[in-house]
């Protein structure tokens, strides 16, 4: 064949380093002799396809050249096989320089660039053996690697002098790479360490081999093999293969998925598909045990670095599910345990075998397990809508997920039994704060309910030495048991929670005094700001508890007090976890918005932040309303304020022109303040317990009678704030009647107020009356001019102490008594106004001065 021929030829095959390139022998021959000419041809292919009208003629000769050579070609195929350079033949090559570089780094003993190195390897060696056997010559650098690194960590053992940092890092690493890497090829290192020489001289591999260029078969239809399904097919992996899953091959297939976890492009449901068919195969406890941790592991990874927020409710039930699984063969195989510290077991051909007298120790954490079946059904709770059906459906998995607390808790005693396992306590912490967290606000006719079902699916031969199956009936005495343990092995953190949720639940259940000393023997309210967010999302709930427990048993005062931190603030649904507030101008970043809406509590937990408002409104107005008319009788008394929050509600009311009937919580507090202050203590009454949100309280009928009675009190003491200026003497019928109160009650009122200043009177007990002391009446000039001066003193207060702070301390270069004026500098005005002061009589040395007209002449004479 001409060379023509042959440069037509090989223009139209595209050169590049990825795709086969087909020459014959004789081909080949004749190229030798003008290569560089050839080449230029080949590289010039595509610049000729898109020439100028030129070049067109040669193109298409070249056209009819590259058809007279296909079809030459064709009638050599028949005569003469072709043989395949592949980017097979490239990839051996640059084993071979990598190969090298081991070689050369073993001459100076660097360890670290092997390591680097043997990792290159490797991944090309991947590339290769993806359709075929290793490399002859990868089999003899391993082997011959692992003989050097023992010689190595055999010289380092008698030697006196010691490897540097970096070497003997990177011997560590090699030791457990081809520990783990010569697994898989033991057979041909055998067969290599035997008789090296005959090793590598037969068989050799084949670089030319004649094949017939054919397409994969995308689908794969296998007869009569083990592993298929029923019609036939089975699964096909890479190069065509049929993979099997038997026990024997269990852990190399566990292995592959390990070391596959986090890396991209990674199907984590195919792997999910492939573990379950492991489980079916599995044989042993051993290996269920392994292939369900893997599993569970795998599961819980396909939430993580993909769009989905929560994991669905069907792979949650799967995981739950198998965990279930979990703890059953561990019951039943008491002589195998999974505990967190345990070492990894490297060979993948066969089971550990522990020695006499020891348990089998598998690496993995049921805690962490069950930690995270709360943490994802917890998320999915945070992303359903909650007053959807949906929402119900899903909160009925907590049943089954506290039963796998309980029983997990059970297998976790158990370990501690055991003192040669060393099990950390922390474990148990962890495991029995869970459980808390999820009984401490609920009522304990819900808790019973969740303690005797879940006791019912735990085998009766199960018992357990923290919380035993009899105790399941008292719930108090059940949480305080918990509790008591984390207080006793727990620390920092995990004991403040824990503190906090038997508070809580105490208060839950109407103990307020027994919550209120816990709270306020813990101190946690001092240092509660050194502890984390949910922590102290934890306390904010508690506090708020505590108050509500307050006013149902009718302590209006400790109630205001303890829900003013809270309510006062208007960011409740912040503070309690129940919302995100976003404002308008807040410098929020879109990450710290993510990590406050995952703090986020489920819609179950939440306190009702209506009711939450009625209530510190409500005591707001037991409490403002009589120093309101306080204040307003008496001007010579400081003015006090208990809530702004409450002030400024009223005031916003008060200044509308037209109020009509009450709408929300809000307008009923606000017209039965104003009637209230009026002396119309019915409408007050009949407005507050008209407020429908009432009956969302356990007992509302004894809440409306307490809050009757608390009105009726308070509207006695406005009314002798307001008129005790204009009577000599009261009988106490007339109030007892006006008021609808018994006479001593009257009674008690009154001698209260007089006992603590409020009122200035005494109690006639003979004739069952007031009688009312007078003191100096101010006229109402006097009041305003009392007013206007402490409205001045404050004004000037204000002015010196932003002098102070723009003068950084030098205030004294301005005072009034020193002769230079009030302005600096050269007196200014004051300055000059001395030489005037003779004449005026009125003005003094140092300026101007107020002499406060006619009122203060009256006042000085």
């Amino acid at each position: 064949m001409s060379r023509f021929f042959t440069a037509g030829d090989s223009s139209s095959e595209s050169s590049s380093s990825d795709e086969e390139e087909l020459y014959s022998e004789e081909e080949t021959e004749q190229k030798s002799e003008k290569a560089s000419s050839d080449e230029e041809e080949e590289g010039s292919d595509e610049d000729e396809s898109s020439s100028s009208d030129d070049e067109g003629g040669k193109s298409g000769v070249s056209k009819f050249l590259r058809d007279a050579a296909s079809s030459e070609g064709e009638s050599s195929d028949s005569d003469t096989p072709k043989i395949v350079k592949s980017a097979k033949d490239k990839r051996l090559e640059e084993l071979e320089g990598v190969i090298k570089l081991i070689e050369n780094a073993e001459k100076i003993n660097d360890w670290s660039s092997i390591s680097t190195e043997f990792d290159k390897l490797n991944r090309q060696v991947t590339k290769i053996t993806a359709s075929d056997k290793a490399p002859k010559v990868y089999i003899k650098t391993v082997a011959d690697l692992e003989d050097f690194m023992n010689e190595t960590i055999a010289k380092q053992k008698v030697s006196t002098k010691k490897m540097n940092a970096t070497n003997a890092k990177g011997l560590n690493a090699m030791k457990q790479k081809i520990k783990r890497n010569n697994k898989d090829f033991t057979t041909e290192i055998d067969k290599y360490r035997e008789d090296k020489g005959d090793y590598m001289m037969s068989d050799e591999e084949e670089e030319a081999v004649p094949v017939e260029r054919t397409k994969k078969p995308k689908a794969v239809y296998v007869e009569g093999i083990e592993g298929g399904d029923d019609e036939g097919f089975s699964t096909v992996g890479r190069g065509g293969k049929t993979l099997q899953y038997t026990p024997e091959s269990i852990f190399k297939h566990l292995r592959s998925i390990v070391e596959s976890r986090g890396k991209k492009n990674t199907d984590r449901a195919e792997q999910i598909r492939v573990m379950e068919k492991l489980l079916e195969v599995a044989t042993t406890p051993y290996q269920r045990i392994r292939v369900l941790l893997t599993l569970m592991s795998t599961r819980f990874d396909l939430t993580t670095g993909s769009s989905t927020t929560f994991m669905s409710q069907e792979q949650w039930k799967l995981a739950e599910h198998e965990f279930g699984t979990l703890l059953e063969v561990l019951e039943d195989n008491r002589h195998m345990v999974v505990l967190e510290n345990a070492e990894e077991w490297e060979d993948d051909d066969k089971p550990p075998q522990p020695a006499p007298g020891e348990k089998l120790r598998i690496p993995g954490s049921v805690v962490s397990i069950v930690e995270r079946l709360d943490d994802e059904l917890t998320r999915s709770l945070q992303h359903i809508d909650p007053h959807t059906a949906e929402y119900i459906e899903r909160l009925r998995d907590e049943q089954a997920l506290y039963t796998n607390i309980v029983r997990g808790l059970l297998y976790v005693e158990e370990l501690k039994k055991d003192t040669k396992l060393d099990t950390p306590q922390e474990s148990a912490n962890r495991i029995v704060m869970r459980r808390v967290e999820h009984i401490y606000f609920k009522p304990s006719q819900v808790v019973n309910i969740l303690e005797e079902t879940a006791w019912k699916s735990i085998p009766s031969e199960l018992d357990s030495k923290i919380t035993p199956r009899g105790q399941a009936q008292d719930i108090a005495s059940l949480v305080q048991t918990l509790c008591s343990y984390l207080f006793e092995n727990s620390a920092d953190i995990i004991r403040g929670r824990a503190y906090l949720c038997q508070v809580y639940f105490c208060a839950l259940h109407d103990q307020y005094y027994r919550a209120r000393d816990m709270l306020l023997m813990s101190h946690l309210q001092e240092t509660i700001g050194n502890f984390d967010i949910s922590t102290q999302i934890l306390f904010n709930r508690t506090l708020v508890q505590v108050g509500l427990c307050a006013f149902r048993a009718g302590l209006v005062y400790e109630s205001q007090n303890t829900l003013q931190e809270i309510c006062g603030s208007g960011r409740q649904k912040e503070l309690l976890a129940q919302g995100v507030m976003i404002q308008r101008y807040s410098q929020v970043t879109p990450e710290q918005e993510r990590l406050e809406r995952q703090r986020q509590l489920p819609f179950h937990m939440h306190i009702n932040l209506e009711l939450l408002e009625c209530v510190y409104l409500t005591c707001s107005m037991l409490l403002e309303i009589p120093l309101l008319a306080q204040t307003g009788s008496s001007p010579d008394i400081k003015k006090r304020i208990i809530s702004k929050t409450y002030r400024r509600l009223l005031e916003f009311h008060e200044r509308q022109i037209f109020t009509g009937p009450p709408e929300n919580t809000r307008d009923h507090v606000m017209q039965a303040s104003r009637a209230l202050a009026a002396g119309e203590w019915k409408k007050a009454a009949e407005l507050i317990n008209s407020i429908k949100i009432w009956e969302l309280m356990a007992q509302p009928d004894k809440i409306k009678a307490m809050l009757s009675e608390q009105i009726q009190e308070e509207g006695l003491r406005t009314y002798l704030f307001t008129y005790a200026p204009f009577y000599d003497t009261l009988a106490v019928s007339t109030l007892a009647s006006m008021f609808e109160l018994p006479e001593r009650k009257v009674a008690a009122v009154v001698s209260k107020m007089i006992s603590h200043e409020e009122l200035a009177a005494a109690l006639d007990q003979v004739n069952s009356a007031i009688i009312f002391r007078k003191g100096v009446e101010l006229s109402r000039l006097q009041s305003l001019a009392l007013t206007l001066s402490d409205k001045a003193s404050g004004l000037i207060e204000a002015n010196e102490r932003t002098l102070e702070q723009r003068t950084q301390g030098t205030a004294n270069a301005f005072e009034r008594q020193g002769g230079q004026g009030g302005r600096g500098g050269r007196g200014g005005r004051g300055g000059r106004g001395g030489t005037r002061g003779d004449r005026g009589g009125a003005r003094t040395r140092g300026g101007q001065q107020f002499g406060g007209g006619a009122l203060g002449g009256a006042i000085k004479a």
